[in-house]
């Protein structure tokens, strides 16, 4: 088995919040299972599909894809900082699969990272260099964004790419499902912050602070109830679950911008890591998830999932 999938969703409020006990050892289960499906796949190389939040890629240049031949954590919300152990010119093999599938990407030589591309790697293989790893940047934040089915053929073509090599290759998406944290936006932002949408890199201390005292403010608010962030959708979550446990990707395909936004929130399009990760593994056939877990997470201000997935293939030779 070449190709295996884990994907789950993030939250900078994982560790900053408490849902209570038995929420808390709900999430933590899930954890330790996906962790479980890792260890026995025992993966040589992995490749992370990520959003940003206006951390590492900022509007004064947004691609929509970009592929981190070197990379570093820059330790949010205490999350693990460093640099990653990247292996070059895998990473560049990704990027020439992508492009040769028409499909534009950038490449980067000092891509910075956020929670959203560490805390897979620290929740499932602990820590960002426990496994050679390539970074892989799908924008999911800042508008406007790629249709939904570039994403597909991006991830198609990487899988493609990965599949090839003589490896064990884990993916992870890391993102999503529905959710709307008060994360700016280009159109409502004033002009003090947008400033920081354009070229943020690199906060004080104190700024850093700020922002994080902002968000666990804003999920205290929203999960009592308050607050004007949009409401989580588990409808809309679980159509989306059940398409990808279908092998339905062509559904996923009409997801326009507009209804993503509209019916998962400003940060619904973090599903895009999910799809980018689902599609590299049908680059080796049909797949099937091994396990899925869903719940509904306001002080998380996510409808929060963990997903693995192996091909079709292996889940038969296992059979037989």
């Amino acid at each position: 088995m070449t190709l295996a999938l884990c994907c789950m969703s993030h939250s900078p409020l994982l560790d900053l919040t408490d849902p209570g006990p038995e929420l808390t050892a709900d999430v933590e289960s899930a954890f330790a299972s996906a962790r479980g499906f890792i260890t026995d796949y025992d993966p040589e190389l992995v490749v992370v599909f990520h959003p940003d939040h206006y951390n590492g890629f900022f509007y004064e240049l947004m691609p929509p894809f970009c592929v981190g031949l070197a990379a570093t954590s820059i330790g949010d919300y205490g999350s693990e900082a460093g640099p990653l152990d990247v292996p070059r010119d895998i990473a560049l093999g990704c990027a020439r699969a992508a492009l040769d599938a028409v499909v534009d990407l950038a490449v980067s030589l000092r891509m910075e990272v956020d929670h959203g591309a560490v805390q897979p790697l620290e929740i499932l293989l602990g820590g960002i260099t426990k496994r050679p790893v390539i970074p892989f940047f799908v924008n999911s934040v800042a508008a406007p964004f790629a249709p939904i089915g570039r994403v597909r053929k991006l991830g198609r073509a990487v899988g493609g790419y990965l599949a090839s090599l003589d490896r064990r290759v884990l993916l992870i998406g890391s993102g999503g499902l529905s959710r709307e944290p008060p994360v700016p936006t280009l159109d409502s932002a004033p002009p003090e912050v947008l400033e920081g949408l354009i070229a943020g890199r690199h906060p004080t201390a104190a700024d850093r602070a700020a922002r994080q005292e902002r968000v666990i403010a804003a999920a205290q608010q929203f999960a009592a109830g308050k607050g004007n962030l949009k409401p989580l959708n588990p409808e809309w979550d679980q159509r989306f679950l059940d398409q990808l446990a279908a092998n339905d990707l062509d559904a996923i395909d009409q997801y326009t911008n507009e209804s993503i936004e509209a019916e998962g929130g400003n940060s619904g399009h973090e599903i895009r890591t999910w799809v980018a990760a689902y599609a590299a593994l049908t680059a080796v056939g049909p797949y099937e998830i091994t396990s899925r877990y869903y719940r509904p997470i306001p002080e998380f201000i996510a409808g929060f999932s963990v997903t693995t997935a192996i091909p079709a293939s292996a889940m038969e030779s296992t059979k037989g």
